[in-house]
């Protein structure tokens, strides 16, 4: 055959027979039966087994034991940002008193010197105005007593006044009047000398207390600087928003006070945290058994319970007329892979009956408030009534009027939505 011929033939059966493959998928996907057999199935087998009618929830992983690190919000006057210098790296497991995070502090301990440098400052101003007080007491009392002394002295050349002249009587009256007249006012001089340096005094120790206060704080900011884990777990590092979107912290960025940096969490207890709607929540109750499965690996599955219901409903942030359950359910076991917001399905069983009748709910027949089926009988079909149990979205539990084994018609109309 002419090489140019079969080129020209290559494109359309490589096209024809992809199209086949794609079609074979589709027609696979949508109804395995009719794939294998090429047909859909219009009978079914009455078996008996359990039944189990579930509910499919979603949810995400957190840690029952769990505690979140962030920046230091700093006491007094400082800076809102923070830079790292050190950072525990992620995964890591730590226990309590590991460091997770530092922070610069050279900021902190500056203003912790300049506050002890103000406080002893104001220590040595308060020694010094005591000791200038007890000398002015000291010179006080000395004038005090001369003034004592001046007025006994008067009063002595009072007594010879009887034997002086007039002229020099009358000068020892005047010198007496003089002399009580200064210690009176010595006197009262003294006690507001003493209350104006009192009053010093404690205005030199308020500004003391003031900036040991702030001493303290300034040491104490400096202290927290350095972050270390309360208790043990993972450390998983969070992120923040940067100039090109979501990412994780790293060390050498500058962060704002109270801003989340680390999280320890206790791998060997997990929960998922879960919105169940309002129309779900009859259903379930604590205690019942889940069986959960990961987004993000599909082989993994752990069971678990449920462990908490809130008991009042919660307005969803999309409608006002949606209202929602929060529901925690407790893991089993652990896994390396099990971690924080990851996403997670539970499949939660509401109930069981062991042995039963089961039929899809196709090949059950309503007429006139009469439950039947059409049962083979023969190379025909009859209908035969039947008693309902529980039932699910696809199957049910015939209670009487069906027996093990016996094949049923399926409505072919209704199961493929016709």
């Amino acid at each position: 055959m002419d090489p140019a011929r079969i080129r020209r033939w290559r494109i359309p059966l490589a096209i024809t027979v992809v199209v086949g493959i794609v079609a074979a998928a589709l027609l696979y996907a949508r109804d395995p039966q009719t794939a294998r057999t090429g047909r859909r199935e219009t009978t079914f087998t009455v078996a008996k087994r359990d039944f189990v009618n579930s509910i499919r929830l979603s949810g995400t992983v957190e840690a029952v034991e769990s505690t979140t690190v962030a920046a230091p919000r700093l006491s007094g006057p400082t800076s809102s940002s923070l830079v790292i210098t050190r950072l525990v790296k992620a995964g890591t497991t730590v226990r309590p008193g590991d460091l997770l995070v530092e922070f610069d502090r050279q900021a902190q301990l500056t203003n912790a010197l300049d506050r002890r440098a103000e406080f002893n400052d104001l220590e040595q101003q308060i020694r010094k105005r005591q000791a200038e007080e007890s000398a002015a007491r000291a010179r006080d009392d000395s004038e005090l007593k001369q003034a004592d002394s001046a007025v006994t002295r008067a009063e002595l050349e009072m007594a010879k006044n009887e034997m002086l002249p007039k002229i020099q009587a009358e000068k020892n009256s005047q010198a007496l009047e003089q002399a009580q007249a200064r210690r009176e006012q010595l006197k009262k001089t003294y006690e507001l000398k003493r209350r104006a340096a009192q009053a010093d005094l404690r205005i030199l120790e308020i500004r003391r207390d003031k900036a040991a206060n702030a001493m303290k704080m300034a040491e104490m900011n400096a202290s927290r600087m350095e972050v270390r884990s309360p208790i043990a777990g993972l450390a998983v590092i969070r992120s923040m928003w940067k100039s090109n979107g979501q990412a994780e912290i790293l060390e050498g960025e500058e962060v704002r006070a109270g801003v989340p940096v680390v999280d320890i969490v206790n791998p060997s207890k997990m929960r998922v945290r879960v919105r169940v709607n309002q129309a779900d929540i009859n259903g379930l109750r604590p205690g019942q058994p889940v069986r959960v499965g990961l987004d993000a690996y599909p082989d993994l599955t752990f069971g678990g319970r449920i462990a908490q219901i809130s008991p009042l409903a919660v307005t969803s942030t999309l409608s006002p007329k949606v209202r929602y359950f929060v529901m925690l359910a407790e893991l089993d076991g652990a896994h390396e892979k099990l971690m924080p917001d990851l996403t997670a399905s539970l499949d939660v069983e509401l109930t069981r009956v062991p042995g039963a009748i089961i039929v899809p709910r196709d090949a059950l027949r309503q007429d006139q408030g009469r439950t039947f089926a059409r049962v083979r009988d023969g190379s025909g079909f009859e209908d035969r009534d039947v008693t309902i149990g529980t039932t699910s979205a696809h199957e049910a539990v015939v209670t009487a009027g069906l027996q093990e084994g016996a094949v049923v018609e399926r409505n072919v109309a209704r199961a493929s939505g016709k």
